[in-house]
């Protein structure tokens, strides 16, 4: 089973806008909400593409509420465990530029993080678990790697996925997918990265620290996937670009439905470049139908 796993989630409140007036009052063109946080946009495009998971996670108050009912709609499996206070609110004005205002969400209690290790303790070494995203007010510095410790102690694959140090310290316990975003690669080795040769150099180095597999994502440029004994780039198909919100977290979530169906890797990593960029085609995560309309768009090659 895949499981996903949010701390700290959201509602993401959106407002599109023609123009942002600081200082005066703004009228927004109209208003959506949609649940937000990186562990639960993996858990809602891999339900779309028919693969079984659970996410898993904090979450609080009536707006958490939303988000458990958005994804009981969809037909997604949750177990999250109940907190004081509210699931925060991440406001995101949309006009010439984008600008957000995230909340930062309840403040988590040593009991309740205790009682989300025990819930990651029952995990298997048939399972996966996606880790991904912010953490909580309360939690440690070292939590991800507290919960990396009980992955490996049950031989629980796990997939990685945040642009703080914690990352590199985690690659020695081989996670099965690291996926940063071209800024991101280059924030964690100090430089900065601008071509794709840079980029495979870097990710490399990933790799041979420990990551099972590496795709570095590089927006509008595509994707490249590296592991021990292959570098594939992957052009990304022509479109529209409308929301890049969560288009890295469908990316992953492509990657994995891949493996789960017995694709080859390089097959699962088209599938997940087709994913990130239908998603980032729509205003929402991307639904199967919209995943599916650029079957064969997906180009790659081999780097020597």
């Amino acid at each position: 089973m895949i499981y996903t796993l949010t701390l700290n989630p959201s509602i993401d409140y959106i407002m599109p806008l023609e123009h942002l007036q600081l200082g005066a009052t703004n009228y927004a063109q109209g208003e959506y909400m949609l649940p937000g946080g990186k562990g639960i946009n993996v858990s809602r495009v891999l339900n779309q593409l028919n693969v079984p998971n659970q996410a898993l996670g904090f979450i609080g108050g009536h707006t958490g509420k939303f988000i458990e009912e958005w994804l009981e709609k969809e037909g997604a499996a949750c177990q999250f465990i109940p907190v004081e206070g509210q699931t925060r609110i991440n406001v995101k004005l949309k006009g010439e530029s984008e600008t957000e205002i995230n909340g930062r969400g309840p403040e988590i209690s040593q009991e309740k993080s205790r009682e989300l290790k025990k819930q990651i303790g029952q995990l298997t070494a048939q399972d996966t678990l996606v880790i991904s995203g912010s953490k909580n007010k309360g939690l440690s510095e070292t939590f991800y790697n507290e919960i990396i410790e009980i992955c490996q102690k049950n031989q629980t694959s796990f997939i990685l996925d945040t642009n703080s140090k914690e990352l590199l310290e985690a690659l020695v316990a081989q996670p099965f997918l690291v996926k940063p975003n071209q800024a991101e690669l280059g924030d964690l080795f100090g430089e900065t990265i601008q071509t794709k040769e840079e980029a495979i150099h870097y990710g490399k180095k990933l790799q041979e620290a420990g990551a099972q597999n590496v795709i570095v994502s590089l927006g509008g440029e595509g994707a490249i996937f590296i592991d021990e004994s292959q570098v594939i780039i992957a052009d990304s198909p022509k479109g529209k670009v409308k929301n890049t919100v969560g288009s890295g977290d469908s990316m992953i979530a492509g990657f994995i439905a891949g493996i789960e169906k017995g694709k080859s890797k390089e097959e699962a990593f088209k599938l997940g470049v087709q994913s990130g960029s239908a998603t980032a085609f729509n205003e929402d995560l991307a639904t199967k139908k919209e995943i599916e309309a650029l079957n064969d768009q997906i180009k790659t090659r081999e780097v020597e």
